[in-house]
């Protein structure tokens, strides 16, 4: 089937069973998807086209989810497509949803503007943010918390809990990692984990085993930071874990974007 008919029946399904594009966009992520949360609801209302692949697994996304609301709806898997390919540079000024019509390059400098543009950069502690640190640090029973943002090579802590350092490269912060992903990075032993077990705070101090992150957005929708949680001993993070730690995450956006922040330009 082509591309655009089965994100039709994925839209079609989400309608008439009253499945929230959140869920879908979490179940496609678990799955392996790798388009944002911005990409996902661009692709639902027409404006992007995903690949084929990134097609079947929204579709088997959309599938297990009505399996479990127990509907009898299916969306028929999408047909090997590539995805059409727009003018570099067309989405400047459209913040984050227009972020696949630019390149790497042009999407990272008005990421990295965004980030300038909340006013965070080097500044000191906040209550409205420590106060979210300290509620995570008592939801999920963690030794460590860091609220930060990222600019082009350094993560900075708005807010820091336990033995983590306010400012470092942005090459060895794990941080970077749920800003990489668009979305929930999970690691529950990070000694065991190929993709992190060299990294310096995982191998030294403060020897980081378990971290969760989900990203933060600022100005225009672009990624500017995220929520991390993190201990010294590995453990498991349900889904219900990651809804909770996401909830956190758009209590710091109210505040990034909120009455304090920056106008935007």
């Amino acid at each position: 089937m082509e591309t655009w008919l089965c994100v039709r029946q994925v839209r079609e399904a989400l309608t008439s069973t009253d499945l929230r594009v959140e869920d879908l966009w979490v179940r496609y992520y678990a799955m392996g998807g790798t388009a944002s949360w911005f990409e996902l609801e661009a692709c639902l209302a027409g404006v992007l086209v995903l690949d084929g692949g990134e097609c079947r697994i929204l579709v088997d996304a959309a599938n297990a989810l009505l399996s479990q609301a127990r509907s009898g709806t299916r969306v028929d898997r999408c047909a090997d497509t590539s995805p059409e390919r727009l003018l570099s540079g067309a989405g400047h000024g459209l913040g984050a949803a227009g972020a696949f019509l630019l390149t790497p390059r042009e999407r990272e400098a008005e990421r990295v503007d965004a980030v300038v543009r909340t006013g965070l950069l080097d500044t000191g502690p906040e209550d409205r943010f420590d106060r979210i640190s300290r509620q995570a640090q008592h939801r999920f029973q963690v030794s460590s918390v860091m609220i930060t943002v990222i600019d082009d090579d350094r993560c900075f802590g708005k807010s820091v809990i336990g033995p983590l350092r306010r400012s470092v490269p942005r090459t060895v912060s794990l941080s970077t990692a749920a800003l990489h992903r668009a979305g929930p990075v999970v690691v529950e032993d990070a000694s065991a984990d190929e993709r992190f077990r060299e990294n310096p705070f995982v191998r030294g101090d403060p020897h980081v085993r378990f971290f969760a992150g989900y990203p933060v957005r600022g100005p225009l929708g672009w990624l500017v930071g995220s929520l991390c949680v993190a201990d010294q001993v590995p453990r498991s993070f349900s889904t219900a874990d990651v809804h909770a730690l996401r909830a956190l995450a758009l209590d710091v956006e109210d505040e990034v974007n909120g009455p304090r922040a920056l106008s935007e330009l």
